[in-house]
């Protein structure tokens, strides 16, 4: 395991313990396949992974474990325009480019969105915990396969 995994495993287990969360098998195998992939899965694709390895784990508790793992906040639940949510485990600050073709998503940074203050009209709102930005098109490799 690597160290960055390790690391955040230790803080997922912390955030855990801290509201007396119990560390199932199923939770932990949850978390640790999501922590190390790089597609933003769904609950489904995570169920598929998951399944080969653990045969008697349901898609509904894939579900449930993904939702409680977002209340917790030590996942991000990222919201898709096909209304499918896909699943990250947080790291830097970061945004999303979505392909509308292939569904592929990646992460960018864009410092100048994280820091910027909010447009004078809605600052009063409330208190805002994170700006996230989504950005739709198509990618390259769906541009070149036309």
């Amino acid at each position: 395991m690597n160290s960055h995994l390790a690391e955040q495993l230790k803080e997922f287990e912390t955030a855990c313990r801290s509201v007396d969360l119990r560390l199932t098998p199923q939770r932990l195998e949850v978390f640790k396949e999501l922590a190390k992939a790089k597609d933003h899965p769904t609950a489904e694709a995570l169920h598929q992974r998951l399944v080969k390895r653990m045969p008697t784990l349901s898609l509904d508790t894939v579900y449930r474990t993904l939702g409680t793992f977002a209340e917790l906040g030590v996942v991000n639940k990222v919201d898709t325009a096909e209304s499918q949510a896909r699943y990250e485990v947080p790291h830097l600050r970061h945004h999303h480019m979505i392909c509308r073709k292939c569904k592929n998503i990646i992460d960018f940074e864009w410092p100048l969105i994280d820091e910027a203050t909010l447009p004078e009209n809605v600052q009063e709102w409330g208190r805002v915990d994170r700006k996230n930005i989504v950005v739709y098109g198509i990618c390259q490799d769906c541009l070149k396969s036309k």
